[in-house]
């Protein structure tokens, strides 16, 4: 029973979030081409798309400890409300600073969520892979809708209106975190030492540089790189097909990697995906970017669900996990949000591809030389 209750916490938590994202996942497709409806110039696009990481990134620890303290019901009711406010600020506002203040909130919104299903996961350390997997496959559901139905909507009407419709769905999710069991408050077994982010783990860089390759600089540039190659329109389709791939990969990959760390080490399959996310990069810098994007997406989804599982693996007490995850979490957004800026500037100087070629460097030369170091104790089996 108590199994079962479990795996049902985990399931209305992912669903929880998959309807927070909902209006987060469309802006990113949408303010690019629709800058003009908004007042928005395009760096004024770059600057709102990475706020909310930027946010995220400082107060992901504070998040842990309340989490620890007051119990993810209440902050997961809290973080829905804020959720659905910012997808309804999407819909009414105009002009920079309304925005940016949406994209905060959102920001705030997701840091809850992200530690909260966390949380929940890691609550089964022998199953924390499949757990931590199936609840990012749920999460992806919201986004991949919002992102297949969500740019057709918005061609029928206003993309105003379309944020203003999502964020009906995206308030079921209050009542949803309503319905989630009273997570029980941590208490320290030792002194507790706080996950700063200015002392990265061998873990937390790789995931830095993750985030960076693939949510910065393959996100920017994937549609410039098909557009070297056919027309703009098919590559502004192409681009938008492989950016929902990112959630499919995710969605399909993050389960299955997740039970396979479970059963053979989740370090073992971690370096193995990450090796396998280098080959990615390669090929791209290769042009062959289809088949070298598919890698990896794929990949990621992978490297999503293995990271917080070598740490829930790795650490006794909860508190003590929820801190190194919201710590991994944040060098993953400061990559994530490093990505997009340094991104632009480089495109006048370097191409695309020579920069995948240099982040595909960079992170093998780290895996060859740290990723023995990542945690030994997770190929006990």
């Amino acid at each position: 029973m108590e199994q079962e209750e479990s795996w049902k916490t985990i399931i209305s938590s992912s669903t929880l979030m998959s309807l927070a994202l909902l209006g987060d996942s469309l802006i990113y497709a949408i303010l690019p081409v629709y800058a003009d409806n908004f007042g928005l110039t395009i760096p004024m696009v770059g600057i709102l798309l990475a706020a909310n990481r930027i946010v995220r990134i400082f107060i992901y620890t504070f998040i842990s400890k309340l989490v620890s303290t007051f119990g993810a019901r209440a902050l997961c009711v809290i973080a829905a409300i804020i959720a659905t406010l910012s997808t309804f600020l999407y819909g009414i506002s105009t002009g920079f600073f309304p925005l940016l203040c949406a994209r905060i909130l959102w920001g705030i919104a997701y840091a809850i969520l992200l530690i909260s299903t966390l949380a929940y996961a890691v609550t089964k350390k022998s199953e924390a892979g499949t757990r931590i997997g199936t609840s990012q496959s749920i999460q992806r559901i919201g986004p991949i809708i919002a992102l297949l139905l969500g740019t057709w909507l918005a061609a029928i009407w206003s993309p105003n209106n379309v944020f203003l419709i999502l964020a009906i769905p995206t308030s079921f999710s209050i009542l949803i975190a309503l319905t989630l069991p009273k997570h029980v408050k941590t208490q320290p077994t030792q002194k507790r030492h706080s996950a700063k982010l200015t002392k990265p783990s061998i873990l937390d860089l790789l995931f830095f540089i993750q985030g960076y390759a693939i949510d910065g600089l393959f996100a920017v540039s994937i549609t410039l790189m098909l557009a070297e190659k056919t027309s703009l329109a098919n590559a502004v389709i192409g681009g938008g097909a492989l950016l929902a791939l990112r959630h499919v990969g995710e969605a399909l990959a993050a389960p299955l990697f997740g039970s396979l760390g479970d059963k053979f080490g989740a370090v073992r399959i971690f370096l193995i995906s990450a090796a396998s996310t280098i080959l990615g990069l390669i090929l791209i810098s290769l042009n062959e970017v289809i088949f070298g994007a598919i890698v990896l997406l794929i990949f990621r989804g992978a490297i999503a669900a293995l990271g917080p599982t070598i740490i829930a693996k790795q650490f006794d007490g909860s508190d003590t996990v929820l801190d190194n995850l919201a710590r991994l979490q944040s060098w993953r957004d400061l990559g994530a949000a490093a990505g997009p800026i340094v991104t632009g500037f480089a495109l006048l100087y370097v191409s695309a591809e020579l920069q995948h070629f240099i982040l595909a460097i960079v992170f093998a030369l780290l895996l060859l030389s740290s990723g023995s170091k990542i945690s030994p104790n997770s190929f006990q089996r």
